[in-house]
């Protein structure tokens, strides 16, 4: 079946010997070995993964109602597992095991693939538990075998830190952070926010929303009873007002300063070697009088941290806009690329998601970061690297 690998024995042996080589690693730095269920509420992913994720995951409904899925990740049954059981912090947790995510047009990716990982709950000191998850990640993956690959960064926080030095209006602030994750969409909201417009609908919704909540939301419930229920399938008559409303908060507020817009463009254009990328984001933001020093300085400890696994911080790429793909992700986040003649490779990546655990039922506040190695991948890099196809 396209999509499903099979293995034989051969296979299984090489993959095998490079989990115990990986899990070894993890196991010397002080992580114990969990095995999460295959089988998972589908609530977090479908709610927390971003849109990415949630397309790709297989779901179900079991003969109760409930809604379950094959685990897309073993990030989050490995979180849910440890905080359902009550387990204790600062806690190491590794593991080794089968994922599943839908291809939709292209038969070429797996549907089913290994994934080892490591996960860092409950530390007080994050930048020290960033360090140390992405050297353990960069020391399993030359275990393994492979020595050769790219390093590439970005930092989520950076950009929820730049939001909330600027000058924007407390109602959008929430808005451009809330769709971050969504970069089409994202690019037409910060748009339309700095451009404003004057057409008929705009100035009504502008007069709405200079209303009181209370008012404001009247008027939409009797617009809504002209209209009629929405037709079965589509948004409901509830998401509907408050859609409206949030648009016609939007288009009473005063518009976005276009300077505000091109920083934000400008600062998550930024790309390139990691020193020489963070120099231009400070000297975006310090022309503008933006002040994000504390974070730059905290990515940059991270990079001179580095140096102790071998990495030269002029060969990591850093990216702004880096990290999107994953909502769950709140701060720092990595990916290690295998390149070769065949093409560039993602083999393990990793960040920073403090807000999950909470959200699974862990104390406010209880920090969290983890990574994972696509360990077929990595095997198909390893084999390349040594002449073996």
């Amino acid at each position: 079946m396209a999509g499903f690998p099979t293995y034989d024995a051969a296979l299984i042996a090489e993959l095998n010997a490079q989990a115990n080589a990986i899990l070894g690693v993890f196991a010397d730095r002080g992580y114990g070995r969990v095995e999460p269920a295959i089988l998972q509420p589908a609530d977090i992913f479908l709610d927390r993964s971003g849109e990415e994720i949630r397309r790709r995951t297989f779901t179900l409904t079991d003969p109760s109602g409930l809604e379950l899925c094959l685990r897309p990740d073993l990030t989050v049954p490995v979180c849910r597992m440890h905080v359902q059981s009550g387990g204790k912090y600062p806690a190491r947790l590794c593991y080794n095991g089968v994922a599943f995510r839908h291809q939709p047009g292209e038969p070429e990716r797996p549907t089913q693939f290994y994934q080892a990982g490591a996960e860092l709950l409950g530390t007080v000191d994050r930048t020290a538990a960033d360090v140390e998850i992405a050297g353990a990640a960069i020391a399993a993956i030359r275990a393994a075998g492979l020595s050769q690959f790219d390093m590439k960064i970005g930092d989520l926080g950076l950009f929820s830190g730049l939001i909330d030095a600027l000058d924007v209006p407390v109602q959008w602030r929430g808005r451009l952070k809330r769709h971050f994750w969504r970069a089409n969409y994202f690019e037409a909201l910060l748009k339309k926010l700095s451009q404003g417009g004057a057409s008929d609908a705009q100035r009504l919704l502008a007069h709405l929303g200079n209303l009181d909540a209370s008012d404001s939301r009247l008027a939409f419930e009797g617009l809504m009873d002209l209209i009629g229920e929405p037709p079965q399938g589509a948004r409901t008559r509830e998401d509907i007002i408050e859609r409206l409303m949030e648009q016609a908060a939007d288009a009473a507020a005063i518009r976005l300063d276009e300077g505000v817009a091109k920083l934000i463009g400008d600062v998550l254009a930024v790309s390139g070697p990691a020193p020489k990328a963070l120099a231009q984001v400070r000297k975006l933001t310090k022309a503008a009088r933006v002040d994000l020093e504390k974070s730059l300085q905290s990515m940059e400890e991270r990079l001179d941290a580095l140096k102790e696994f071998r990495i030269d911080p002029s060969r990591v790429t850093f990216a702004a806009r880096f990290g999107r793909n994953m909502e769950y992700y709140t701060g720092f986040v990595f990916e290690l690329w295998s390149r070769d003649a065949e093409g560039a490779v993602q083999i393990a990546g990793g960040g920073r998601y403090d807000t999950l655990l909470e959200t699974l039922g862990a104390p406010t506040g209880t920090s969290a970061i983890g990574c994972a190695i696509r360990t077929e991948r990595l095997l198909a890099a390893r084999r390349r690297a040594e002449g073996r196809g």
